[in-house]
């Protein structure tokens, strides 16, 4: 059996790309690394360190003192609630702007995906106005609606793509049957479409985990404080003690990368499809 020649350029691409993990993957390493030391082993040269003794104890500092478990609940139950209706709005808004003849059906899909070109911080003065006239403010709503309004779009765009690959005889025939409209869209369409609800899930808790901007503006009270606040915390009570605000970074971070590494496959199947179907 003849090998095969590997090319200088196909060599020269390996090396390019395992250059950009090793950059990418350097900061998380280097958080790890030094949470895992004292503060005082912090002044010393070298981009790591090799820690005397690994501490522990920043982890239990940062866990306890931070707050974290309060912080956490609130992250992921407003996150959680977040993923759910932006997934329930982009299937019914897909279904009527793909499948549904009426004359403003492209129209309408267009203005739900510029939203896509508005930067969420572009609204939080605007907002604070309208969320102080209703008494929103320091609600859970205060941030569940821009996180699901600046979501939408891109669920919208996915799932658009996906519900064009679904044949419509399988609707025509629903209806022939007797099916309603809301059954056809949750028991029929909606199981054919579980990898862009996967994909749509996924980049919707992680675009909206580590969001702060918002979250401080909003919010006053620590009764819906999101997980980013238990950094800020730290920053003025352990204000000298670096190792324990590293601790803090990386147990805020450790959800989502996480979540990212565990369902990666389904991110970049989905984005590649959307992107081919789109």
């Amino acid at each position: 059996m003849e090998k095969k020649k590997i090319s200088a350029g196909k060599v020269a691409l390996w090396i390019l790309l395992i250059c950009v993990a090793v950059i990418q993957i350097f900061p998380l390493v280097w958080l790890l690394d030094f949470s895992l030391a004292s503060s005082t082993e912090m002044f010393t040269s070298g981009l790591l360190i090799i820690p005397e003794k690994i501490q522990w104890g920043n982890y239990v500092k940062a866990f306890v003192d931070g707050n974290f478990l309060h912080y956490l609940s609130n992250s992921v139950l407003i996150n959680g609630l977040a993923v759910i209706m932006v997934i329930l709005v982009s299937i019914m808004a897909a279904f009527a702007c793909r499948r549904m003849q009426w004359k403003l059906s492209g129209l309408v899909k267009t203005l739900l995906l510029m939203g896509m070109m508005i930067p969420i911080h572009a609204t939080l003065l605007p907002n604070y106005k309208i969320y102080s006239m209703l008494g929103l403010t320091d609600t859970i709503w205060a941030l569940l609606i821009p996180y699901i309004a600046f979501s939408l779009p891109q669920g919208l765009f996915l799932m658009t793509s996906f519900m064009e690959s679904v044949p419509v005889e399988l609707e025509e025939a629903a209806v022939m049957d007797g099916c309603g409209i809301y059954r056809i869209v949750f028991q029929i369409i909606t199981p054919l479409l579980k990898s862009s609800i996967a994909t749509v899930s996924i980049m919707t808790f992680l675009n909206n985990w580590n969001e702060f901007m918002m979250a401080s503006t909003y919010l006053s009270s620590p009764k819906w404080k999101t997980l980013p606040f238990s950094v800020l915390e730290f920053t003025g009570q352990y204000s000298s003690n670096y190792a324990v605000q590293f601790a803090v970074m990386a147990l805020t971070a450790a959800p989502a990368v996480i979540v990212y590494i565990a369902l990666n496959k389904y991110i970049t199947k989905g984005v590649a499809m959307g992107a081919v179907k789109g």
